[in-house]
């Protein structure tokens, strides 16, 4: 079973409802038969590559309020943060574009497959939220993609172009085609979609409705009666 998750390096729900199914799948007793894959989403596009604010003042421009606002508005996280084990340290944190994260998870799945992919991920996530660092610092990028595992020659070249900006591209475009509208989004099998940081107990609903229509089972009628088999028949 194979799960897609379109999310963002810098969004809040998205580190929660990633903590959400990693609970659900601890519990899920086919967790050895899941696969997770992270998809590319960018929150915000047209941020700029060389950040020139922090997270609050640019969201305290797009909302029009002021920093003290924009504080307030993201303790509303903070609870459910914490419930998920997190504690969120990203409000000053330089607001820059994520397109190269997303590039370098993209190589860590050609790399490493998903179980690299996914530390990378857990890595980067770490880095904004827990220590505010910024997601368009190439030294950051490299020493989270390093110490995640991944080739530190294939960083520094992919670093240096714009290697999978196409995947990143299509990964965008396969989000918009789900109609989804915003991150965290989950697609389970091609065919179930999970939108938004759920309960846990949502995605282990889902977990067990996709693998039971994926190996669904025979269900026998009638009692037992006379067959063959193998060893003979029952005379």
């Amino acid at each position: 079973m194979r799960i897609e998750i379109w999310s963002d390096v810098v969004c809040p729900w998205c580190y929660i409802g990633k903590r959400h199914l990693e609970e659900a799948l601890a519990d899920f007793e086919h967790r050895d038969d899941v696969e997770v894959v992270y998809r590319s989403y960018e929150l915000d596009p047209s941020a700029p590559e060389v950040p020139v604010e922090t997270t609050e003042e640019a969201l305290a421009r797009k909302f029009g309020t002021d920093v003290a606002g924009v504080r307030e508005l993201m303790t509303r996280t903070d609870a459910p943060a914490a419930a998920a084990g997190l504690i969120f340290r990203h409000g000053e944190a330089p607001h820059a574009r994520t397109v190269t994260a997303h590039r370098l998870l993209h190589l860590a799945l050609d790399l490493g497959g998903p179980a690299l992919q996914a530390e990378l991920k857990e890595a980067l996530l770490a880095a904004y939220f827990t220590r505010g660092e910024s997601m368009g610092d190439a030294v950051v990028l490299r020493r989270a993609a390093v110490g995640a595992g991944l080739d530190a020659e294939r960083v520094d070249a992919v670093l240096a172009s714009d290697e999978y900006a196409d995947a990143v591209a299509a990964d965008i475009a396969q989000a918009r085609a789900y109609g989804a509208t915003g991150v965290p989004f989950f697609v389970v099998d091609a065919k179930y979609g999970v939108s938004g940081a759920q309960p846990t107990e949502v995605f282990s609903q889902v977990l067990a409705t996709a693998w039971g229509e994926a190996h669904p089972q025979v269900q026998l009628v009638g009692g037992d009666a006379g067959a063959c088999g193998p060893d003979g028949c029952a005379i």
